[in-house]
């Protein structure tokens, strides 16, 4: 009897993959299990499931003093994902398989009382991290489509205890995944064709998704403030490998459901607007990601802005900013990626009619001033494009789309077009430049100064929204084909921050 085993496995914590070494010991005494290692209540339950699934696969379970060590001693293990392990620990330990029969492998997946194998959560970066130690993984069957779409891993899929034993012990064949690959579905979604009118929003929605800016549509109730802004993802052009593999890892981790075949599709994420702050940012005992990291490389919608909750809006100014939320318990910190591209829509006043030509505002001066302050400064500050979403007239409303209307396929062509010269001369959008990569790429002429400085003081623009007006202008230019920005360039881009000015 060997007496003692080390297998190698995956921990789980936010978006990190931590390695686990998972250590069996076998000694005299009375038949026990312990396990040890800051084990949650899930992962003591295994000994329970452990014992069973090696009873039913053929094995016997060892009489005597079972000590199972998950180490590192510090790091906070959930979930079953030691299941397969430490049943592999126990038999190497009790001399029913080979002593370095694992060598090489990591071993992730819980198991049933029968011994088959189920699915974990996190199992995209558990793979991407055994990528980066150059070692092999073994995995439940029921994560092989996701792990698929891992390149450069030595993976196999197991469906039970048997047959990964089986593998080990008798160097059985065990199936790698079923190849996938990234891929974006044909797009049966909103079209940009339904809209009728509306060109100015049509117009700011094609530069938000061109720069990656923030928009917000105010207008008053029915005139298609949630139509435009659903049809954003539609104009943004598909994801690259590496953004795809972030957005997948971000689900796995959440534990939703991936379709490999709108993988390189931009995300779209839209609470509604009674989420709470958590449900926003994340949390949880163990932090899981939140709305802002399900929007990561996509597009977080916020329908009906001033009636989420104040917390919630909030939360959102530090991941505009860095690209990232960190979540802070007392046994630590977790780090999600939240680079998300925001669209919201609000209506002027409370009853929505403030401004409207067709019908009368019954609102006071006070009830629309508590009605804008539920939305802070800062975060309107933090909002690259405010445009008002008119009323449409009837005769356009009910003319056929033709062929004057633009569909999503042409406008995101052009799209696509301006962010490749975004990306061929800065390595990023135009709404992440900062510092000098915006100094060199957003130049403005003697006349164009002017017209920056008289805008400036007339709307009383913050440095930061100096900017972000800087940057449109940059993405306007750029949709133009221009290596310049022209004053018409910056004049539009002026235009398009309208709505937080107004008293």
């Amino acid at each position: 009897m060997a007496g003692l085993a080390r297998v190698w496995s995956r921990g789980q914590s936010g978006m990190q993959s931590e390695p686990v070494r998972v250590e069996v010991d076998i000694g005299s005494g009375l038949p026990t299990v312990l396990i040890v290692g800051l084990p949650e209540t899930a992962v003591r339950e295994a000994r329970d499931r452990v014992r069973a699934a090696i009873n039913n696969s053929g094995f016997k379970f060892p009489d005597g003093r079972v000590t199972i060590n998950l180490a590192p001693a510090d790091l906070p293990k959930e979930g079953g994902r030691f299941d397969l392990p430490i049943a592999i620990g126990v038999l190497i330990a009790s001399g029913q398989m080979p002593e370095h029969c694992a060598d090489g492998y990591e071993l992730i997946g819980e198991l049933a009382l029968g011994g088959e194998l189920r699915s974990i959560r996190a199992a995209i970066p558990a793979a991407l991290a055994v990528r980066q130690y150059d070692r092999k993984l073994i995995a439940p069957s029921d994560n092989q489509h996701e792990l698929a779409l891992v390149n450069g891993l030595d993976v196999r899929v197991a469906d039970c205890l048997a047959q990964v034993t089986g593998f080990l012990r008798d160097d059985r064949t065990l199936p790698r995944p079923i190849a996938n690959t990234l891929s974006v579905a044909a797009s049966g979604g909103p079209d940009l064709k339904d809209v009728r009118g509306q060109h100015g929003a049509r117009r700011a929605l094609e530069v938000a998704a061109a720069g990656r800016h923030h928009l917000l549509l105010c207008g008053p109730p029915g005139t298609g403030k949630t139509l435009l802004a659903t049809r954003l993802t539609g104009l943004l052009p598909p994801l690259t490998e590496s953004e795809a593999l972030e957005v997948l890892s971000i689900r796995s981790v959440a534990g939703d459901c991936i379709d490999a075949r709108l993988c390189a599709e931009p995300p779209l994420a839209a609470p509604h607007h009674s989420a709470s702050m958590t449900a926003i940012a994340g949390g949880g005992t163990h932090p899981r990601p939140g709305e802002v990291s399900r929007a990561h490389n996509g597009v977080l919608f916020l329908d009906e802005l001033p009636e989420f909750e104040r917390r919630a809006l909030e939360v959102l100014r530090e991941p505009i900013e860095s690209g990232r939320i960190v979540i802070s318990r007392v046994s630590g910190q977790c780090q999600f990626p939240a680079r998300f591209q925001m669209v919201a829509t609000m209506n002027p006043c409370p009853c929505g009619h403030l401004g409207d030509p067709e019908v009368m505002c019954t609102c006071g001066p006070t009830a629309v001033a508590r009605y804008r302050r539920r939305i802070s400064g800062p975060l309107l500050d933090r909002i690259d494009l405010h445009v008002t979403v008119p009323r449409v007239p009837f005769d356009v409303l009910r003319e056929p789309a033709g062929d004057a209307t633009e569909s999503s396929s042409s406008v995101r062509q052009r799209v696509t077009e301006a962010r490749a010269r975004q990306l061929g001369r800065q390595s990023c959008a135009n709404a992440d430049l900062s510092g000098a990569g915006l100094e060199s790429a957003a130049k403005l002429d003697q006349q164009g100064e002017m017209l920056l400085g008289r805008a400036a003081t007339k709307f009383k623009l913050s440095a930061r929204a100096i900017h972000r007006t800087l940057k449109v202008a940059r993405t306007i230019a750029d949709l133009a084909g221009s290596h310049d920005i022209a004053p018409l360039h910056l004049s539009e881009a002026i235009a398009m921050r309208g709505v937080d000015t107004v008293d």
